[in-house]
């Protein structure tokens, strides 16, 4: 009797038994003959530019609320102060610069109290700089799961982007404490607070794909990430206004993500003076085009992973 032999596209579950180049498609070839059925599951490294799946990240959205769970079950696990931490990094860098930027070297603040002021631009920095760190060694954190299952890559660096928005959330309460200390009442404009929020995740992403894929195979990337996030935030207004920026210059200034992000949060929360509409618009271009380059070298480079980290 002839044996015929028939391919099936399938995307591999998850189990223990799937090879360790599972970085590409997955295909079942089932071979009938006799009666008996055999089926080999073969995993094929992707070739070229390969598209961003969507279906599969959707597919194993499960595994991404898995991970994001447990990187937040464990945050504070065995330690003293606990969800405090999310609190002392911003609020101690807020008193700091009130005294040495408000005070000493008197930086403008767009005409509210200036510990507001840096407060306000502490929160999403905060949270853009803990994300993208935790993105950036997330690959090369699950070693262990990268060599032995497969699934869609994209799932690790999504999920490590999660976590941080707790601490957001535990941190956003002290801002709420601070607008009612100094009688800062919110407008209308609050309601765009969740737009630049996503921006912000958005542009973690981005770098966090780039940089964790770059980071499996050239390690000295977790000893840059740090210098980079403090350069970055310099270049940043964290400290002080995008106002005294020239203002034919400001739309290039907006090119740094970072910088629509912050002045959007302190238009929607302060009602400040500076409009950040060309900034907002210039951020907004230049993080979609690090997400989608992020994606595409990551998915280019994912084939290599199991092998090298």
């Amino acid at each position: 009797m002839q044996s015929s032999t028939a391919e099936i596209e399938q995307l591999d579950q998850l189990d223990g038994d799937a090879s360790p180049m599972a970085d590409g498609q997955a295909r079942l070839l089932v071979s009938e003959g006799e009666g008996v059925a055999d089926s080999i599951t073969v995993i094929e490294p992707s070739r070229g530019w390969v598209s961003i799946k969507f279906h599969e990240l959707w597919r194993y959205r499960d595994l991404l609320f898995f991970l994001a769970w447990r990187d937040i079950s464990v945050r504070y696990k065995q330690t003293l102060l606990g969800a405090a931490w999310a609190i002392i990094q911003p609020f101690f860098s807020m008193v700091v610069f009130s005294l040495f930027f408000g005070r000493l070297a008197g930086i403008p603040s767009d005409g509210v109290p200036y510990p507001i002021f840096s407060y306000a631009a502490m929160l999403p920095w905060t949270y853009f700089s803990t994300a993208m760190g935790n993105s950036s060694n997330s690959l090369v954190g699950s070693a262990n799961l990268l060599t032995k299952v497969y699934f869609p890559r994209l799932v690790i660096p999504l999920a490590s982007v999660v976590p941080a928005l707790v601490d957001f959330a535990i941190a956003f309460l002290v801002l709420l404490g601070m607008m009612l200390f100094y009688r800062v009442a919110p407008t209308w404009n609050v309601l765009w607070l969740p737009a630049f929020l996503l921006l912000a995740l958005v542009t973690a992403l981005g770098v966090g794909l780039w940089l964790s894929a770059m980071n499996v195979q050239y390690r000295d990337v977790r000893y840059a990430v740090p210098f980079l996030v403090q350069f970055w935030m310099f270049a940043s207004p964290v400290t002080y206004p995008s106002s005294i920026v020239p203002e034919q210059w400001r739309t290039l200034y907006g090119l740094n993500p970072m910088a629509g992000v912050i002045e959007g949060f302190r238009w929607a929360l302060l009602g400040t003076e500076t409009s950040p509409g060309p900034i907002i618009a210039a951020s907004s271009t230049a993080a979609l085009l690090l997400l989608v380059s992020g994606a595409f070298y990551f998915r280019r480079m994912e084939k290599t992973f199991a092998d090298v980290v």
